[in-house]
């Protein structure tokens, strides 16, 4: 069976709307322009769909010289680079962090967009470290939640969205998930007994399964709640007592060894599969 690379996504803004491209460089932080950008709150912890579900409705088109951010019926908003000379203290999960901060006029609108109070900071050092327990030393990562890239198959959503509409639910698309590749043709849930991988001429360990949140259920399109699915047949059906990964799991983090660039269509070889039973279901 020939694998492919079937999909490339970035979500400029963390949480914000996906952007599908058909190419991308690949550092060893992450695709290129991929969550560098993220929203705090006044306490300077780091806002997502969980927090604020019409995170969702954001559009963020990169620039050379920064952002072009776009919210519902709001005109268009340039967002330039921050400079670097405001900055401020932001936490993401563990992590705290020291980012450039966007102008006023910026975080005045975004907080109007949002009614909320948020600010708009930037990553313009890459210091920040994957999850050690489970991602190589040395690993570098953008304001993605914990690893470079998240892997995910067209096969894998096929089989769920089956098992949901046998229940008499609506299928739900891989955007749900907020994957950054998507590879076709693997067959269903096969990446789970993937170890490394080689997409075009690039090497990724998938390190650890993906523990899925609320998010999922999120439409990604109006930010709005739409219920208990894919989260309850993914209870049924992918659940880990896996104390060190718990949960409903849906796709596999990956870090890639090197950089270079991937094209939809790419060819995707497996290197090395793992032993052993990561899923119950």
């Amino acid at each position: 069976m020939t694998l492919k690379l079937g999909a490339i996504h970035i979500h400029p803004v963390k949480g914000g709307r996906s952007l599908g491209l058909e190419s991308a460089e690949l550092h060893r932080e992450g695709l290129a322009r991929d969550r560098r950008w993220m929203l705090i709150d006044a306490d300077g912890r780091f806002q997502s769909q969980r927090d604020l579900p019409a995170l969702a409705r954001l559009d963020a088109e990169p620039t050379e010289d920064g952002l072009i951010l776009t919210f519902g019926e709001e005109a268009e908003r340039f967002v330039p680079f921050p400079d670097g000379s405001e900055r401020v203290d932001a936490r993401l999960w563990q992590n705290e962090l020291d980012v450039a901060l966007a102008g006023e006029e910026t975080n005045n609108a975004l907080s109007r967009w949002f009614g909320e109070d948020v600010r708009l900071i930037y990553q313009d050092r890459i210091d920040r470290q994957a999850d050690m327990d489970f991602a190589p030393a040395e690993s570098p990562v953008s304001l993605a939640d914990g690893y470079p890239l998240l892997i995910a198959t067209t096969d894998s959503l096929r089989d769920l969205n089956s098992r949901l509409v046998y229940d008499g639910e609506e299928p739900v698309p891989m955007g749900r998930f907020r994957p950054n590749l998507v590879i076709d043709d693997s067959g269903p849930w096969r990446e789970d007994t993937w170890r490394t991988i080689r997409i075009g001429g690039v090497t990724l360990d998938l390190v650890k399964p993906c523990a899925r949140c609320k998010v999922t259920t999120i439409d990604q399109l109006d930010g709005v709640v739409t219920g208990e699915q894919p989260l309850q047949i993914l209870r049924e059906t992918r659940f880990s007592a896996d104390r060190r990964v718990p949960g409903v799991l849906f796709g596999w983090n990956a870090v890639p060894r090197g950089e270079g660039r991937l094209d939809v269509g790419d060819r995707v070889e497996v290197l090395e599969h793992r032993d052993g039973e990561v899923v119950r279901g």
